[in-house]
């Protein structure tokens, strides 16, 4: 691998920018250099190019793929409907990618940018910031340890604001479901409701998703996952039931305790070791769980987005050089976006789905006309 690895980023000012950090976390990086920035929106490609340095600036990023030799390239816009265009051209470039999540609209698009990338040992990361905290590792370590017993079950909700329902499954339920997996492993079915004002799914409530997640339903989502060591996790979101503080993360239930884990970097993590799961019958109290352990301080004096975006290209950039995949690679993104369309495809269906799901295109696209 080079000294400096030439960067070049992929923006859509006004259709999901750059993302959550994914522009500037590269001035923290000493290993790479950005070259060039790619957006079609004038105001905001100038304003790119000055926050990020780049010696130059395209309005089509198939224009910089083809006239920089660029190394990685960094796909930050928050609206997916583009992603697997973008990944794959950057992986026909034999460029490495770090993108903003979530991974793409349906599986399909994830097997065809896996399949590109792997015909050229390419690595790609996913901005799951979550997944490369400390404090979250530590909460994977404790339960491998037994410190909440067996493991149980895993209860995850969304932010539930005026996106509750599929649009919160799709764009929050991403970082919760990722957090499923990275403690119980792969999910082997999906078992789902999806109602509109309390009736079933229908042609008739579809509407075109923001942020391009495609064709969307829904404003209650409840979902069960089975994971193969028959643990059961849920996921629910209810239009407009957040409150603050908000209850967006996960509880994960042992049968002597509970750990509870929200978004972030360092995530925020607190442990419970009651069996009874219920403070006030047992007297138990809560406990911080910090990247030091538990009821310590924290060390860590960086947080917040740039600092998770750190992680995971410091993790990427480890992952091409051991020739490995990095911590939340497309496989891991692939898992999720099946995770999410199999709540759709079962809630469709009346019926439970598995894993890996045969349909790949938008289940909700196969909706009966009303």
């Amino acid at each position: 691998m080079a000294d400096r690895l030439r960067v070049g980023i992929i923006g859509r000012t006004g259709k999901g920018n750059y993302g959550h950090g994914i522009d500037t976390v590269w001035t923290n990086i000493p290993e790479t250099e950005v070259v060039a920035i790619a957006d079609e929106h004038e105001a905001g490609r100038l304003d790119a190019q000055k926050r990020t340095k780049a010696a130059t600036a395209y309005v089509s990023y198939t224009e910089m793929l083809d006239k920089e030799r660029l190394d990685l390239v960094a796909i930050g816009p928050r609206w997916i409907d583009q992603h697997r265009d973008m990944a794959v051209a950057a992986a026909r470039h034999n460029c490495h990618v770090y993108m903003e999540k979530p991974f793409v609209p349906t599986p399909v698009q994830a097997d065809e940018v896996i399949r590109e990338c792997e015909m050229r040992h390419i690595k790609l990361a996913l901005a799951h910031q979550t997944h490369y905290s400390p404090t979250a590792i530590l909460a994977r370590q404790l339960i491998q340890e037994g410190q909440i017993g067996d493991l149980l079950e895993l209860r995850g909700r969304g932010k539930e604001d005026a996106r509750g329902g599929g649009e919160d499954l799709w764009v929050l339920g991403s970082h919760v479901l990722d957090l499923m997996r990275f403690f119980a492993g792969d999910a082997i079915d999906c078992y789902a409701t999806v109602t509109n004002k309390g009736e079933p799914v229908s042609s008739a409530g579809l509407v075109e998703g923001n942020e391009g997640v495609g064709l969307l339903t829904g404003d209650a989502v409840h979902a069960r996952y089975t994971f193969e060591n028959g643990v059961v996790g849920t996921f629910d979101s209810v239009r407009g039931k957040g409150l603050n503080p908000s209850r967006f993360g996960l509880q994960i239930f042992g049968s002597r305790g509970i750990i509870e884990i929200g978004t972030g970097y360092p995530a925020p993590v607190w442990l419970l070791k009651d069996p009874a799961w219920s403070p006030g019958r047992s007297g138990t109290t809560w406990q911080q769980v910090t990247s030091a352990g538990v009821g310590e301080p924290e060390p860590i004096k960086s947080s917040g987005l740039d600092a998770g975006n750190i992680a995971a290209v410091h993790d990427l950039l480890d992952a091409i050089r051991d020739d490995r995949q990095p911590e939340c690679s497309m496989y891991d993104g692939r898992a999720i976006v099946e995770m999410i369309t199999a709540v759709f495809a079962s809630a469709r269906d009346s019926k439970p789905v598995k894993f890996p799901l045969a349909e790949r295109g938008n289940p909700l696209a196969k909706l009966p006309l009303p």
